[in-house]
């Protein structure tokens, strides 16, 4: 169940870049064609960050320390990029024009996700 709010939170979190960002698309021809691309994209882009995350962070640790941590926002982007691409290859209707819709998408995906996570818990224990 966790691993499904976490999907729900990152498409929602998609759409909304998607919606404020300029530079990302989301095609379809209805909105249950987007959901339904959004839901895909959101998978893709757990896996990659699942994938690369760790490894770019232990082969970059220094530049996260001298940055103190504002790579981060760069390696998000360069992710979320990257999933644009396999999103493209697997000829789905989602797509990033560039580098600064990248960062200020994955910008925006981080505020959203962190918002989302502070409203829904990732479990329910009884105590909301």
């Amino acid at each position: 169940m966790t691993i499904l709010l976490r999907i729900l939170v990152s498409a929602a979190a998609l759409g909304v870049a998607a919606w404020v960002v300029p530079g990302i698309v989301v095609a379809g021809h209805g909105d249950a064609a987007k959901a339904g691309t959004l839901l895909v994209v959101a998978i893709i882009f757990g896996i990659i960050n699942m994938l690369l995350k760790p490894i770019i962070k232990t082969i970059g640790c220094a530049f996260y320390v001298l940055t103190l941590g504002l790579v981060a926002v760069v390696v998000n982007g360069l992710l979320l990029w990257l999933a644009s691409w396999v999103a493209g290859q697997l000829k789905l209707p989602f797509h990033v024009t560039g580098f600064v819709a990248a960062v200020a998408g994955a910008l925006i995906i981080a505020v959203v996700s962190w918002v989302l996570h502070l409203v829904i818990p990732d479990r329910w224990d009884g105590k909301r």
